[in-house]
């Protein structure tokens, strides 16, 4: 293929299956991972991912405190809600979180690096105030280290991503290195979709795009993930046994002119009452670092990038995080940063 990357289809089928540990391997292997990670990432914005070393045991750790999670009385999983803390972690219920201003048809449970609280001082900057402790349901210990340990083993891995597809646009793989160094943000949501909403709405979470650097995304087998195509028609994910769905978010598209692209995407709700599990998980730098535009060879063949009035991007990172969440928990915000939001 052309070093200018890959022009996306009309109607994509399915989406690409790119192999990381090819990383690993002979110079035509690296050379082989780094067409198909430039052709995804600056056509549909969205692959499948496999050979990342996440093993069935981490896997199982984690969805099964999840569903264990779900299976509390409700009253547990209030204990630990999201109104309770001013860093927007915890518990949030079905209907209570919004996208595009209409009610998401799923709960969640909110998790983070496990850090002090960061109460901002005068002249910080309110994103501070995400930083900070998790909650975590006292009957089950196990989550704390499943969730955690996800939390650190992603990173690693969302991290070799990164370096992986910035080598294949012809950047410096540690160009954004230093806005990682530290603490940077990293969260993970641990989702349910209980079934089509009493209305009969069928969105589980409207179609938005992320804003951060990169998702990856773990679905059980009921499916529901759709991805926007360049007509405005949407794609099916089925799930893929093993893989983990990436995609980018849209400081990268911000960074490269358009060159890599974000991706509107949405998850329909299951039918009637059944349920649906998923964890994405978020990779994204310090809160208070500034995103400088990334320096690659290719940069003349990019082709702007996507503007909205309604949604504006900033360099500095937390800017972007502390608009999403007040704007997506606006019980948390009315309740802890009123004065702010």
């Amino acid at each position: 293929m052309s070093g200018t990357g890959s022009t996306p289809e009309a109607h994509p089928e399915a989406l690409p299956v790119i192999d990381l540990s090819l990383a690993d391997g002979t110079p035509e292997d690296r050379r082989r991972l780094h067409d198909e990670l430039r052709a995804a990432a600056t056509g549909v914005g969205f692959f499948q991912l496999v050979g990342h070393g996440v093993t069935q045991e981490e896997k199982a750790a984690l969805t099964g405190a999840m569903r264990a999670f779900f299976a509390l009385p409700e009253a547990d999983r209030l204990a630990v809600s999201n109104l309770n803390s001013p860093h927007y972690r915890g518990y949030t219920r079905t209907g209570d979180e919004r996208t595009g201003g209409s009610q998401d048809w799923r709960d969640q449970l909110d998790i983070g690096a496990e850090l002090p609280p960061h109460a901002p001082g005068a002249g910080e900057p309110p994103y501070w105030w995400l930083e900070g402790p998790n909650q975590w349901p006292t009957a089950l210990p196990e989550l704390r280290t499943a969730a955690l340990g996800w939390i650190d083993h992603l990173g690693t891995v969302a991290r070799r991503l990164l370096h992986e597809l910035l080598a294949s646009i012809g950047a410096r793989p540690d160009f954004y290195d230093d806005a990682f160094a530290g603490h940077p943000h990293l969260r993970l949501k641990l989702v349910r979709y209980p079934g089509t909403a009493p209305d009969g709405a069928g969105q589980g979470v409207g179609a938005h795009k992320d804003y951060g650097f990169i998702t990856l995304l773990l679905q059980d087998t009921v499916g529901g993930l759709q991805v926007e195509r360049p007509d405005g028609t949407f794609l099916d994910v089925p799930p893929l046994d093993g893989a983990f769905v990436v995609n980018l978010g849209e400081l990268l598209e911000v960074a490269t002119d358009g060159y890599l692209k974000a991706t509107s995407h949405r998850v329909v709700s299951p039918a009637g009452a059944r349920e649906r599990f998923s964890v994405p998980f978020f990779y994204n730098p310090r809160l208070d670092a500034h995103i400088e535009p990334l320096d690659f060879p290719l940069a003349h063949h990019a082709p702007g990038a996507t503007e909205d009035p309604a949604n504006p991007l900033f360099a500095d990172f937390g800017f972007n995080e502390w608009k999403g969440y007040t704007r997506a928990h606006p019980e948390v915000t009315r309740r802890h940063h009123a004065a702010l939001a």
